[in-house]
């Protein structure tokens, strides 16, 4: 394990000097994800700010939904950011340059294209810290939240990543995996950015069990901010996130042994 760190390491920060050599495409990609988060946001708070509330969540609650989510999927799309994008791999076959290298397909595949979302990351951090504040300040929460929403975010990103790997993995099978990745990743990503219970019964459930993302942030949220469920609910999260990437692994490793090389 140490040892695939350690290549991990070498290969992102390879991979990250490369694409810093474009300092302006750098930059300029990190500036525009922070004002899409930043406008997403602000469609958010202005709803709440005429309204009051959704559904019993008040502008705090909704932003530390939305802000824990934003931060799950930077750590993720830092780490593993090219997970997302197999599909490309496998049609061009690039995947056959990675089957060539002495490392582990996963950590190669991974260690790709690596960028750090560091606009996401600060306002995921400004938006949070401002709610926790409030949150506090109105006795909702204690101090206790603080190491809570630590593990919340880093048990979120391994469940995007889990969910990301195992929707990346069907496309050794279907190949054509962009719409189903808008649908499990993109579409269910953004839903859960709001309190799901606006959403009706059987869309709740789907978040809840078939694409399971609302355990990134909104079970764990319920008993955090409200003591809503038991502190189950928090253990649930991280349980949830380690049984999708397990079975994420399994689906990887039997995609790849069904692998056909283009040989290219």
């Amino acid at each position: 394990m140490k040892e695939q760190l350690r290549m991990y390491k070498l290969l992102a920060a390879a991979s990250l000097r490369s694409r810093m050599q474009y300092k302006f495409n750098f930059w300029f990609s990190t500036i525009m994800a922070a004002v899409i988060n930043v406008v997403e946001f602000a469609m958010l708070a202005v709803i709440l700010a005429k309204f009051g509330h959704i559904k019993g969540w008040s502008l705090e609650e909704a932003g530390y939904l939305y802000a824990v989510l934003t931060l799950s999927k930077a750590i993720y799309r830092t780490l593993a950011s090219d997970v997302h994008h197999l599909e490309h791999y496998l049609v061009s076959g690039d995947l056959d340059n990675l089957l060539l290298r002495p490392i582990p397909i996963l950590l190669g595949l991974m260690s790709q294209n690596v960028s750090f979302r560091i606009g996401e990351v600060l306002q995921g951090m400004t938006v949070l810290i401002l709610c926790m504040r409030e949150l506090f300040q109105h006795g909702q929460i204690t101090w206790t939240a603080i190491p809570y929403t630590v593990v919340i975010v880093l048990s979120g990103a391994l469940l995007l990543f889990a969910i990301g790997l195992l929707t990346a993995s069907l496309g050794f099978w279907l190949t054509r995996i962009e719409e189903l990745q808008t649908i499990t990743e993109d579409a269910a990503r953004t839903a859960v950015q709001y309190p799901v219970s606006i959403y009706p019964k059987w869309m709740q459930g789907m978040l809840l069990t078939a694409i399971p993302v609302a355990f990134a942030n909104y079970v764990p949220s319920l008993y955090l901010l409200r003591g809503e469920g038991g502190i189950g609910l928090l253990i649930a999260s991280p349980v949830v996130a380690a049984c999708l990437f397990a079975a994420g692994l399994l689906l990887w490793r039997r995609g790849l042994m069904r692998y056909q090389s283009t040989g290219t």
